[in-house]
């Protein structure tokens, strides 16, 4: 394992150059990998553990969209896409990939089917931590382990299939064989990892559920939709207002603060928009720090997971979460948006 500096703190991360691939090979040769749910992680996870030679199977509730979606993959019903009870029979290391409230529901009748040695792997920590709330306690003769890929599912696709691979978090909960962590990280480089970073399962789900409804996604989008209304209401155009707040970050300046951080983003800006952000910077900063707090606070308190368990477990989930997605598609903003993406130049028609 590789000793890292970040800042002042010294941390130990494991590269794709101490465990490569071959060796993730050896130690899951006798392993029948059964991810359950194709939903998000899971085709991502499943066709890259595939296309990297290990042995893998899919379970996915029969006659579903999910169901569908595997067999398009290639997935074959009967050898490689079972139901989700015969999949975790079958396997010795049980990916539980189902979403939060899935899990939640399917726990009483897939813990039965756990072995003794089995691994139950987890790409997020929530099940565990909220046991109180999901019911969720795994049997002492079994290793319970996760990795946390950095980012969606689309993206542990992608990014494997351009070769660079995405950053992931692994933790072991319960070492029962005494090869957990050994098992883990060669599940990690398989599933395509570019380099893994050890955590807990708690940190990990008060830290992923603080940065989805924060910075990744909720305070973007937030942030996002008031700079364009206030362009919009002191009479900018529809595309100014748009360029102006989303696409400029997201076809060049973000760009810039992934390939070398952010200082060198500003280094590489005006210097009117370098002296503008360095002042406005600590504002902004100041004004939303009591509301990452409040987050966080609600995230370790367990009210997160509660909503996210009640809302996500409704019968009716899917079309409220239509609704309410359709209310983000419709917004002039993302109405402009797609506009303005049909104008890039890899759009235009000969």
């Amino acid at each position: 394992m590789a000793k890292i500096k970040f800042g002042n703190t010294e941390e130990t991360v494991v590269t794709r150059e101490e465990f490569p691939l071959d060796k993730a090979r050896e130690v899951l040769k006798d392993e029948v990998v059964a991810v359950l749910g194709y939903g998000v992680q899971g085709p991502a996870q499943s066709l890259n553990m595939r296309d990297n030679g290990i042995n893998v199977i899919v379970g996915q509730r029969k006659n579903s969209p999910n169901w569908d979606k595997a067999l398009a993959d290639g997935w074959v019903e009967g050898e490689t896409l079972f139901s989700l009870e015969e999949a975790a029979e079958r396997g010795t290391v049980i990916q539980y990939l189902l979403s939060d409230a899935g899990q939640k529901a399917a726990w009483s009748t897939l813990s039965e089917m756990l072995n003794e040695g089995d691994m139950l792997y987890f790409s997020h920590g929530f099940g565990v931590t909220y046991k109180d709330q999901t019911g969720i306690i795994p049997p002492k003769n079994v290793d319970v382990a996760l990795v946390a890929p950095k980012g969606s599912g689309t993206s542990v696709r992608r990014n494997f299939l351009d070769g660079s691979g995405i950053n992931a978090s692994y933790a072991v909960h319960q070492d029962f064989t005494k090869k957990a962590e050994e098992r883990t990280i060669a599940l990690g480089i398989a599933i395509g990892a570019g380099y893994l970073f050890p955590t807990t399962f708690q940190n990990e789900v008060y830290s992923d559920l603080t940065g989805e409804r924060g910075i990744l996604i909720g305070a973007l989008s937030g942030v996002m939709e008031a700079q364009y209304n206030v362009l919009r209401k002191n009479g900018h155009s529809p595309s100014e207002a748009f360029n102006e707040t989303v696409e400029e970050l997201t076809q060049s300046l973000i760009r810039l603060v992934a390939e070398n951080g952010m200082d060198w983003m500003y280094a590489n800006c005006s210097t009117t928009a370098q002296r503008g952000a360095l002042d406005w910077h600590p504002k902004f900063r100041d004004a939303v720090a009591p509301v990452f707090e409040d987050l966080y606070e609600s995230v370790t308190s367990g009210e997160e997971a509660r909503i996210t368990l009640e809302k996500n477990g409704d019968p009716n989930y899917r079309e409220n979460l239509a609704e309410e997605l359709k209310e983000i598609h419709d917004s002039e903003m993302w109405q402009a948006g797609a506009a303005v993406r049909s104008l890039r130049p890899e759009n235009w028609k000969e």
